[in-house]
């Protein structure tokens, strides 16, 4: 399986907090790798040095074989990568509208939007649909998340990058994320995601990689790590069947 996204070796270095020491990482492409690990591990880290928020003050980071680290935040972007972070990011005071104009490059004002691709949104979103003119910051939680994830979805993306999606989150939310992620996948998108929740991991992840104190201790298939209480509680603290 080739791997659309590889770090090799890479440190982050926060200030005077040397956060990432030495992670290795490999994305199979058309899949979802989902990234387990204590709070504090890493994690979210991890995914701000793939879009150069931070600088890796080692190592390399390639995207489909060429490397990224050191460019610009947008440039990383522009070669096809999304990013929903944790604080999902939307532009409060902006209507929905406005934020899904923002995130699609090839549009300047909402008649330029891919109509087909809205439609598709919709579909998986359509509380977007409904609060369209709506101030992003008058959605509820489970609004704004949608929100997050349809502007890193409103152009075709090779990579998307997602930070704990399912945070704070109703059940009934979780599950619209779930089934949308799962078209995405099925669309031979690649999604790497961070989640604390287990029930969501476990359902859409192919592979998983699992890091302690700034490294990746181990790597292998999501549904091994499922079945594996013994792993689970050697890696994680915590057993998934409990989180079911």
């Amino acid at each position: 399986m080739n791997a659309v996204l590889e770090l090799a070796g890479v440190h982050t270095h926060i200030g005077a907090y040397h956060i990432l020491h030495g992670v290795d990482l490999a994305v199979p492409e058309g899949q979802v790798t989902v990234l387990l690990g204590r709070n504090g591990a890493g994690k979210t880290t991890t995914l701000r040095t793939v879009m150069g928020l931070y600088a890796a003050s080692r190592g390399s980071i390639a995207f489909r074989g060429e490397a990224i680290h050191g460019q610009p935040t947008p440039e990383i972007a522009q070669r096809g990568i999304a990013y929903v972070p944790e604080t999902m990011g939307i532009f409060t005071d902006l209507t929905v509208q406005e934020n899904m104009v923002l995130a699609a490059r090839a549009a300047r004002h909402a008649g330029e939007l891919d109509r087909a691709r809205l439609d598709w949104v919709f579909g998986l979103f359509p509380a977007l649909r409904k609060f369209w003119l709506y101030p992003a910051g008058k959605l509820s939680g489970g609004q704004k998340q949608m929100l997050a994830v349809a502007r890193a979805i409103i152009e075709p993306r090779a990579l998307i990058l997602i930070d704990e999606p399912s945070k704070g989150l109703a059940p009934s939310i979780i599950q619209n994320l779930i089934g949308a992620l799962r078209e995405l996948k099925a669309q031979q998108t690649t999604i790497l995601l961070v989640e604390q929740n287990f029930q969501m991991a476990r359902a859409l992840g192919d592979t998983v990689a699992v890091m302690d104190d700034g490294r990746v201790v181990h790597r292998g298939a999501m549904a091994e790590l499922a079945e594996d209480e013994a792993l689970q509680q050697r890696l994680l603290g915590l057993s998934l069947g409990a989180h079911q």
